[in-house]
């Protein structure tokens, strides 16, 4: 059974940084083949991919809303995804979820209804 658990959410002031970590358990599926990724979720509005990253971690995907503040890494030794987020600002304000892929080959960057894996969410608030 797949288990992803994210932690490092909190509050922080606008600027400030946070990252969150991912750490995956029962994840069978090949790194290569697959996408992990980071969504996010604000109350009313549709849940926006943020950070996506493939092929083993060598191609990543961000949405323009964090480029250049967001970085996404994974550590395969550790099952472990990150995402380090600097110059945060208020609209980051949100749940943060982590999921994964099921791909038993490769097909290129996934899209969003591919991800079949979901994490519980850890609330990331920034404020003015």
């Amino acid at each position: 059974q797949v288990q992803l658990v994210e932690s490092g959410g909190g509050s922080v002031q606008a600027g400030g940084s946070l990252r969150l970590s991912c750490a995956a358990s029962g994840y069978v599926y090949s790194l290569s083949n697959n996408c992990m990724g980071w969504f996010r979720q604000v109350v009313g509005k549709e849940r926006e991919g943020v950070a996506i990253i493939y092929r083993g971690g060598l191609s990543k995907y961000y949405a323009d809303s964090v480029k250049g503040r967001f970085t996404i890494s994974q550590d395969n030794a550790k099952n472990t995804l990150y995402l380090q987020m600097n110059s945060l600002k208020p609209e980051d304000t949100g749940m943060y979820y982590c999921a994964a892929t099921q791909r038993r080959e490769y097909g290129g960057r996934c899209t969003d209804a591919e991800f079949a894996y979901w994490g519980q969410g850890t609330q990331v608030t920034v404020s003015s």
